[in-house]
């Protein structure tokens, strides 16, 4: 009887979590839809489908699948990527409020980039640019790593977020002062990107970024039972026999690569990796195997509606797409600092 009602209960939440994956992936596909219609040039709902089968006019076609349809799967591929390195971030570092954006992570990444477009203004590589950012992220979460740890305690959440947001404070600062120094078309460049706009519009910036959010993704599916595990808490995990301390470095890893790679294409964009994973936890529970998809497609939602806001509110002007994500984020983030303990 116990067993069979656990067997219900298992079902259950299976069949909630399917449920709520189909039902954000349909919103994704409507806020995708209404996206393609949304910018400068206008194109009526009629115009969009007969360019999407062929029958429209050259320049038609040129506005959808030249500038908006990359755009916008710039723009899922970033919010799943960053919604799953905070959902990793959080089980790695057992704190509700790990974001790569708050930490100081993006930063890194950007602070990387900025130094190549100073010394290198005349050499622009798209395929380079996830590799530099990650470089940077990764230094800046080894920083935080070895400045936030303690021999015998491990990671304590507390210090983390201080550490964090003490070194994305440095890092701003640095980048604002390297900014003086750049000419004035790079300037401009750095200028929007600082600000949050998705910078890569094109197909080449798709190619660039697609091979790390797809394998990236993948192998953290893959690790979502360690996930489970090391989310019980450091002492535990050990009891169960994982090896906690590699684990833990190696998802680290994986966290820094997606933040780093979507940072590059898209912009220093904060708090996606904050509310992708807590909505998704609400609406998933928190096995892993369901939270990691979960978190994947409700960060993308965010962006790509994040995206198409920043587009639509102040036509013909287009404001970043990361001030819109962090008018959303930001009273969500303080509403959770007020809740933690």
């Amino acid at each position: 009887m116990q067993m069979s009602t656990a067997d219900g209960m298992t079902h259950k939440r299976v069949t909630r979590a399917i449920t709520v994956m189909l039902v954000v992936s349909v919103l994704i596909m409507i806020v995708f839809i209404i996206s393609m219609d949304t910018g400068p040039i206008r194109m009526a709902p009629g115009e969009v489908i007969r360019t999407v089968f062929g029958e429209g006019t050259a320049k038609d076609q040129l506005t959808l699948f030249d500038f908006r349809l990359p755009r916008i799967v710039i723009t899922i591929l970033i919010g799943a990527g960053l919604a799953v390195s905070g959902c990793i971030l959080q089980a790695v570092t057992h704190n509700p409020l790990s974001d790569p954006g708050i930490l100081g992570i993006n930063s890194g990444a950007g602070l990387v980039v900025i130094l190549y477009t100073l010394f290198f203004p005349n050499v622009q590589s798209t395929f380079a640019l996830p590799f530099l950012a990650f470089f940077g992220a990764l230094l800046t979460a080894m920083l935080i790593y070895a400045l936030a740890a303690k021999r015998r305690e491990g990671l304590s959440p507390t210090r983390v977020v201080l550490v964090g947001i003490a070194i994305a404070a440095a890092i701003n600062a640095a980048m604002m002062v390297l900014e003086m120094l750049l000419d004035p078309q790079n300037f401009q460049f750095v200028a929007t990107w600082l600000a949050g706009s998705i910078v890569g519009t094109d197909w080449t910036y798709v190619l660039a970024l697609l091979p790390w959010i797809i394998g990236l993704l993948a192998f953290t599916l893959y690790k979502s039972r360690v996930l489970n595990v090391l989310s019980l808490g450091d002492q535990l995990a050990t009891s169960l026999g994982a090896p906690v301390e590699r684990e833990k470095r190696l998802l680290l890893g994986v966290a820094v690569a997606l933040a780093g790679a979507s940072v590059a294409v898209g912009g220093a964009i904060s708090f996606v990796g904050l509310v992708g994973p807590h909505l998704a936890r609400r609406l998933v529970g928190t096995k892993y195997e369901f939270l990691v998809p979960a978190s994947a497609l409700t960060g993308a939602l965010l962006v790509i509606l994040a995206d198409m806001l920043a587009k639509w509110v102040l036509q013909p002007t287009e404001i970043p797409t990361g001030i819109v994500v962090a008018v959303i984020g930001a009273p969500y983030f303080l509403y959770l600092l007020v809740r933690w303990k």
